[in-house]
């Protein structure tokens, strides 16, 4: 048992530290968008690229560990845990924000943007409440 709730706890790290940047990166996206100064948008450009690729590899990590703990429980618990189903669902959204994120720092940095802060507040808004979603099914474990 020692060894699944090290899995547990690295995944719960890196998810941590992922959503430090994920949380943070819209914000700086919001500044970006409302900045019109050239020094401060070459800036921002720095900022957001190092930020989303510090990352990453958070993200990675907490896919091999939150999966090294589905494999560690087996096939029949997997099968039986339909909170799991949705909270995977609801992960998987929040990877393809991620992706998404390497887009939008993208037309950034081709000066591409067309997007407004107002967007960006929205957009800063959603993984607050998919990660409220899976924290909620992840303990509460609802039977469905």
């Amino acid at each position: 048992m020692t060894t699944i709730l090290v899995f547990k706890a690295l995944h719960v790290f890196f998810m941590v530290a992922w959503f430090a940047g994920i949380f943070y990166l819209p914000r700086l996206f919001v500044y970006h968008a409302s900045t019109q100064s050239p020094d401060c948008d070459a800036e921002f450009k720095i900022m957001e690229r190092r930020l989303l690729y510090f990352v990453t590899p958070f993200a990675i990590l907490t896919l091999v560990f939150g999966s090294l703990v589905i494999y560690h429980y087996g096939t029949a618990w997997f099968a039986a845990s339909h909170w799991l189903h949705i909270k995977l669902v609801l992960v998987s959204l929040l990877y393809v924000y991620h992706i998404y994120c390497f887009k939008l720092l993208a037309d950034f940095k081709h000066n591409r943007n067309q997007r407004s802060p107002r967007f960006y507040r929205i957009f800063n808004e959603l993984p607050v409440l998919v990660l409220l979603a899976v924290v909620l099914l992840a303990y509460i474990k609802p039977m469905w």
